[in-house]
């Protein structure tokens, strides 16, 4: 039931008042807190649904599937940023988050809407695959600059699916995408994370609009853990003087 006056723009999501939070319809304090964990509140927040069982672990499984990887440019920036500005670790996180596009945290969302449009098409992946080698571009979910000859984070995600029976027809479309990809590139590439990120969310009814929401929220957590490791240990300077040495100065005509 639409409660704001007409032609004016409405939230469902969350409405504080003087005695109470509501979010989503439930109170905050009495009927969410307590009850839910983060996990459940954020797929509550994102869709404005409590979670499946399935939903609720999968959601979980694929953000701690891609909430770390090491010493990446989203958290190398976040420590420098930190590094430079001490009492800003909204602006270190800020920072980091700013460069987690689909070079470095991955494509799922690029992902989803590439198998959504094949199934809704009725292509077939070999076809489709033939046509982005020949344009020169990627095919988004495939390829790893350290994963090889599989991603062993993609392989569980995929293997966990199977096993708790919500592989469906996206799941089987990415397998297919893995040969196709194989067969058109002439040499088979890794099926990194993002491909079945993408794919297990959307056997598991989420939208294709919303699965970049787990990259983006998991490697957040990473990042605050970097800055709290930056912190104790700094290395942001460090980094930086890294990346001068590993730059020649050439003078400008």
């Amino acid at each position: 039931m639409r409660i704001g006056k007409p032609g004016r723009p409405v939230t469902r999501i969350a409405q504080a008042h003087p005695d109470r939070v509501e979010v989503r319809g439930r109170d905050l304090t009495s009927d969410v807190m307590g009850r839910l964990g983060f996990v459940e509140y954020f797929h509550l927040l994102l869709t404005g649904k409590e979670p499946t069982d399935d939903q609720r672990y999968f959601l979980d499984l694929l953000l701690v599937s891609i909430a770390e990887h090491g010493m990446m440019p989203t958290s190398v920036a976040a420590r420098m940023t930190l590094a430079a500005d001490p009492a800003s670790l909204q602006g270190a996180v800020a920072a980091g988050i700013l460069g987690a596009g689909p070079v470095i945290l991955g494509t799922a969302g690029e992902c989803a809407r590439l198998l959504e449009e094949t199934r809704e098409r009725g292509e077939h992946p070999a076809a489709v695959a033939r046509r982005i080698r020949d344009a020169g571009e990627r095919l988004p979910g495939f390829g790893h600059p350290v994963h090889r000859p599989v991603d062993p984070r993609a392989e569980r995600i995929l293997e966990l699916a199977d096993d708790r029976g919500v592989s469906g027809a996206y799941v089987e479309l990415a397998r297919s995408y893995r040969d196709a990809v194989a067969e058109a590139w002439g040499k088979p590439l890794p099926m990194n994370v993002s491909m079945p990120i993408a794919a297990v969310m959307l056997d598991l009814g989420f939208a294709p609009s919303v699965v970049n929401a787990v990259p983006v929220l998991a490697r957040t957590a990473g990042i605050l853990a970097h800055l709290a490791e930056e912190q104790e240990e700094p290395a942001g300077f460090a980094l930086a003087a890294g990346a001068e040495e590993a730059i020649d100065y050439e003078p400008g005509k």
